[in-house]
């Protein structure tokens, strides 16, 4: 059974103090048996400092203690998964980083599609097929989210971002055929979905 986020913890702005390494991995051990006061100790100890990480990435404190709240129930579902001999601040702000730049990523990739959701907004419908703000938004973020993870990587770093194909190709260490591929593939799906709603001639 997952455990509740303790309140008092969450408030709680004690400074981090490390662990002997003898003393985590018999914490760590203790988790992985499901023993609560174990996981209560860890979350005292990382949760604060996961937000201070997080509040430096996102500059926002509420999506900071939303992140640093999803890690800590991250590491009691992989309680079984962890390595009680490697340390655990290493796993817990490699997946605090992780969910932080999926923010990261959200945000850009509704900029960059802010001046497409402006025009389907000011574009004329047939007075029987009128589509509300709200359709035309789901139908461009269903758009979004039904690219391929890279197709979405490479059309936030093209369309937000402002990055050539070759400085892509070489964040991504691939060819830049490979980028203008993914491009164009992104492209066509968003093209197709959003159909209905483009006015004619429109690009993306």
């Amino acid at each position: 059974m997952q455990p509740r986020l303790p309140n008092a913890m969450i408030a709680s702005n004690a400074l981090h103090k490390s662990l002997p390494m003898s003393a985590e991995r018999e914490l760590l051990l203790q988790l992985a048996a499901g023993d609560d006061a174990a996981y209560a100790a860890l979350f005292r100890l990382w949760y604060a400092p996961l937000v201070r990480f997080v509040d430096a990435m996102l500059r926002q404190r509420d999506e900071a203690e939303e992140v640093a709240q999803e890690v800590m129930l991250e590491l009691w579902e992989q309680r079984t998964a962890l390595d009680p001999d490697r340390p655990v601040q290493a796993w817990l702000f490699r997946a605090a980083r992780n969910r932080a730049l999926n923010m990261v990523r959200h945000r850009k990739v509704r900029e960059a599609t802010a001046p497409q959701v402006s025009a389907l907004a000011r574009a004329p419908e047939p007075a029987d097929e009128r589509a509300t703000a709200q359709e035309m938004h789901v139908a461009l973020h269903e758009a979004l989210a039904a690219l391929p993870p890279r197709c979405r990587e490479v059309f936030v770093m093209s369309r937000s971002d402002g990055l050539r194909n070759a400085q892509i190709a070489e964040t991504l260490g691939v060819t830049v055929k490979a980028v203008e591929a993914q491009m164009g593939r992104a492209l066509k799906t968003l093209r197709e979905r959003l159909r209905p709603w483009l006015p004619s001639g429109e690009q993306l």
